[in-house]
């Protein structure tokens, strides 16, 4: 009798880290939508440039894919690969595309190698200066409740970077003292992988009459006295008529393993009504202990990474996680990001590069504040009138 079928053993099954009752080439679940993924960026913080990255491995279509970008004010440029998860499936490279884990929870290396798609380039190394911390779990259901739309958990760190990048033939050195990193890694069912499905009925929060605020922003800070620490919120605003859900979790990080939880979030801000841009703003901040703080952020110029670039939730079709054969390689450059039509393609969730000023400490930060704003928000003079979802 059979007992099952098993799948084909890995080098990882040598090490005693199961977890399901199977190899490691497979996860317990069957949804096409399982994904595992990291995502990361490293940026100047004058705001002069940004190196943007990711890789996601879909177990259960046979698929990993990767990308790695270069902003520089509006212009953006990206080499997106993507190959069979069975061509080897101990690795998560693909193609130009390499991800090193030196030192577990604490320091990677991302590279991509010089292609003839785009003229971009870069070798980076990422360490942590703070531990890596752990988000709340992502569990949505559709408004119905019977569908669970997301199912994933993530940590995320902030740190520094050392290396170099290539843009157009010229070589810019990245040192931990002028340079910032944050990076995440996450797995689960997330929404937006490959093709929408079409045969099921669809999503009230995706409907054009929902409102959505959704913000995702760590920090780096460092004090007059050259101390350093981290903050980072996650913040979820869905509302209709007769329906209202807020999520909000934050909290300030410190490098011995301290969080200082964050109780409320109200963010005031401002957006280009023409692109959605973020233009700067002030999070108004409610501790736990019941104090208040303020994080004022203005944007580093005009660059930030639109994570359109690496797949996600892009509005053409070139989602993240479609099977594209055994490797495919390619590239594509947008001189103006900002123009309506180029975000009509990317989508408007990007990386607004942003300096933030802490009320309570008076110290400097830098990071990539992630926004996606639709419908109507007369607080933020924002007309109903927009990009598409």
């Amino acid at each position: 009798m059979s007992g099952g079928s098993i799948g084909p053993l890995l080098a990882a099954d040598e090490g005693f880290n199961h977890q399901i009752v199977d190899t490691f080439a497979s996860v317990a679940h069957t949804d096409p939508a399982w994904t595992e993924k990291v995502c990361g960026m490293a940026a100047a913080r004058d705001g002069s440039l940004q190196v943007g990255f990711g890789f996601g491995k879909y177990v259960n279509r046979n698929v990993v894919d990767g990308y790695g970008g270069v902003s520089r004010g509006v212009a953006q440029w990206a080499v997106q690969a993507s190959r069979a998860l069975s061509h080897a499936p101990d690795s998560i490279g693909v193609g130009p595309l390499h991800y090193e884990v030196i030192e577990p929870l604490k320091r990677i290396r991302v590279r991509l190698e010089a292609t003839d798609v785009q003229p971009i380039a870069f070798d980076l190394e990422l360490e942590g200066i703070v531990p890596c911390f752990v988000e709340a779990r992502e569990d949505r259901r559709g408004l119905t409740g019977y569908r669970r739309t997301a199912d994933q958990i993530r940590y995320h760190q902030t740190g520094h970077a050392r290396g170099w990048v290539e843009l157009e033939g010229r070589r810019t050195e990245v040192t931990p003292d002028t340079w910032i990193m944050t990076r995440d890694h996450s797995w689960g069912i997330r929404p937006a992988v490959g093709q929408p499905l079409t045969d099921i009925a669809p999503e009230p929060v995706d409907s054009a009459h929902m409102r959505v605020l959704a913000i995702w922003n760590p920090l780096y800070f460092q004090a007059a006295d050259g101390s350093t620490y981290a903050f980072h919120q996650y913040y979820l605003h869905y509302a209709a008529a007769g329906f209202e859900q807020k999520q909000v979790q934050g909290h300030f990080e410190y490098a011995d393993g301290r969080r200082v939880p964050v109780a409320a979030i109200e963010p005031a801000l401002r957006f280009d009504p023409r692109n959605r841009r973020l233009l700067g703003g002030v999070f108004h901040l409610r501790m736990a202990d019941g104090s208040t703080r303020e994080l004022r952020a203005r944007p580093l110029g005009d660059t930030g990474f639109y994570l359109g670039g690496g797949g996600y939730h892009r509005l053409d079709g070139k989602n993240h996680g479609s099977y594209r054969g055994p490797l495919h390689v390619e590239g594509e450059h947008f001189a103006d990001c900002s123009q309506p039509e180029v975000v009509a393609i990317l989508n408007q969730f990007r990386d607004c590069m942003i300096e933030v000023v802490d009320s309570a400490t008076g110290a400097t930060g830098w990071g990539n504040c992630q926004t996606y704003v639709s419908g109507a928000w007369p607080e933020f003079d924002l007309p109903e009138l927009g990009l598409p979802a």
